[in-house]
């Protein structure tokens, strides 16, 4: 036991030094932390992710049936882009299930596949935006359940859904690029409780994705999201001299 203890402690000691890889030193407990969160951000404490978003970018998600990018404008909603880009950022949505799909209105996201996120998430309402933007096609949205009441779901217009705007939902961004592959994510199963009888709610905050996996195999998922790098910028012309 002794032996142990001394070979653990060696192991940290030459991975402070960079003699070993960070990643060959034992993990102390199982905390559920994104990769990205060693900069001090956890999702187990959302007080910790308050990142202010940039005016412009760009998120590929990277899903079970393809990629699809959204692009993100923050004058449209800068409060729920905020939340947005935190969440992003710290891989919220990894293994997160479409979990609603009506065909022709909206799919929708962003119950967490791990019920100890989801559960530090719950109460973590943020104020509404002015409606700027109309729900068109291929826009995307907070959910809520009443007025500043958005947390973490989300959806996509799949149809031209106007008569959300007077409903306060505003969209802070848009499908540029692979919205075929929001139109193909499997929606067979239905609505949820209590007028359907597809994936309930209350059981994926509960049971994470492995209540998904076993009642309702075949819906798609997000594999991850990332935010991509501004493209760069045009080299500049050379100045011409006047003949």
């Amino acid at each position: 036991m002794r032996k142990r203890t001394v070979l653990v402690i060696l192991i940290f000691i030459l991975a402070a030094l960079g003699i070993l890889g960070a990643d060959a030193a034992p993990q102390a407990g199982s905390t559920a932390r994104s990769s990205s969160a060693r900069s001090g951000g956890s999702l187990l404490n959302p007080s910790s992710l308050k990142l202010q978003a940039p005016a412009a970018f760009d998120v590929k998600f990277v899903t079970t049936k393809g990629d699809f990018l959204v692009e993100v404008n923050r004058s449209w909603s800068p409060r729920g882009v905020d939340r947005f880009y935190n969440l992003v950022k710290y891989h919220f949505f990894d293994s997160a299930s479409f979990f609603r799909v009506v065909p022709g209105f909206v799919v929708q996201f962003g119950i967490s596949a791990r019920p100890e996120v989801t559960r530090a998430w719950k109460n973590t309402n943020i104020p509404d935006d002015p409606v700027m933007q109309t729900n068109s096609r291929g826009t995307i949205t907070f959910a809520t359940a009443g007025p500043n009441t958005r947390t973490t779901q989300l959806f996509i217009n799949l149809g031209e859904n106007s008569a959300l705007d007077a409903q306060g939902f505003s969209p802070f961004g848009k499908v540029i690029s692979g919205m075929e592959i929001v139109d193909s994510l499997y929606g067979d199963y239905g609505d949820g409780p209590p007028g359907g009888h597809g994936p309930d709610q209350d059981l994926i905050e509960s049971q994470g994705k492995p209540y998904l996996d076993r009642v309702f195999p075949q819906l798609d998922s997000i594999k991850t999201t990332v935010i991509m790098p501004p493209a760069p910028a045009a080299p500049a012309k050379p100045a011409t001299t006047p003949k």
